[in-house]
């Protein structure tokens, strides 16, 4: 038995994760067009019909920018905090509110939200149990909290922010109060804490890490790239993109894992 995970689109431009067993799947965060998400999915020899859940982490428009007509178009319920859907303003037909370190199951997939620190009404990252297997969502993390490791030490493979260099940060054109709310503690990870997140807190298990959220101005592909392989110890690295789909990856609770094109 094994979950089935994929980065549909992750960055400021929108971020969407998918995490599915044989039968059924979840979203996290639907921030690109209904569209979008249904080309990349069928890309990938993925079916729609398998997503019963989008679950939604915080108001940000890169996070919710195509939930309310994926949502209706497939009939689809959204778990979401009364704040956050306020916060976004959005009109949902099947409204479902989560609390933090209540399970929700769906079908054989068990959906479990967190508090992180972000700049947003209610923020939440989430861990996804099925067959043995736990993934990781942690993005828009401004530092790393107790509550993020203490999920990382049990993922088998996550999606984990790195979300700029610091020296391209410094040196970039963003605006002084713009860096500061990157950098500030409710902003993003960069990419050395990132990794020290990576290095100290990764379980032998850990066979897959996705590294999100990158930003388009304040990082490079490469340079993350060539980081983490250098700390990697048998862990597959890769960096999610913001203008495509990653591969679909096959996470089991062994260290037997392999990438599948579909499924």
């Amino acid at each position: 038995m094994s979950l089935f995970i994929t980065s549909l689109n992750s960055g400021s431009n929108g971020n969407c994760y998918y995490v599915g067993n044989d039968q059924e799947a979840v979203l996290i965060d639907a921030g690109i067009s209904c569209r979008e998400t249904e080309k990349r999915m069928a890309r990938l020899g993925l079916s729609m019909t398998k997503v019963k859940a989008i679950f939604i982490s915080h108001e940000h428009s890169d996070h919710i920018r195509g939930v309310t007509v994926l949502a209706k178009k497939h009939q689809l319920p959204v778990y979401i905090t009364q704040s956050t859907l306020a916060g976004g303003n959005l009109a949902l037909q099947r409204v479902m509110p989560f609390n933090a370190y209540q399970p929700v199951q769906i079908g054989g997939l068990s959906v479990t939200a967190f508090p992180k620190h972000h700049d947003a009404v209610e923020p939440h990252s989430f861990i996804v149990t099925g067959s043995g297997v736990n993934i990781g969502v942690f993005t828009d993390i401004g530092a790393p909290c107790e509550h993020v490791l203490h999920h990382f030490r049990q993922c088998h493979a996550a999606f984990l922010e790195a979300n700029y260099d610091e020296q391209m940060l410094d040196q970039g054109r963003y605006p002084y109060y713009l860096k500061n709310r990157i950098r500030g503690g409710k902003g993003h990870l960069s990419n050395r804490q990132a990794l020290e997140i990576f290095t100290s807190q990764r379980p032998p298990f850990m066979t897959h890490l996705l590294l999100s959220h990158l930003s388009q101005d304040n990082n490079n592909p490469s340079l993350v790239q060539d980081l983490f392989d250098q700390h990697a110890n048998g862990t597959r690295i890769i960096v999610a993109s913001r203008h495509a789909e990653t591969a679909v990856f096959q996470v089991k609770a062994t260290n037997a894992v392999e990438s599948v094109a579909t499924m």
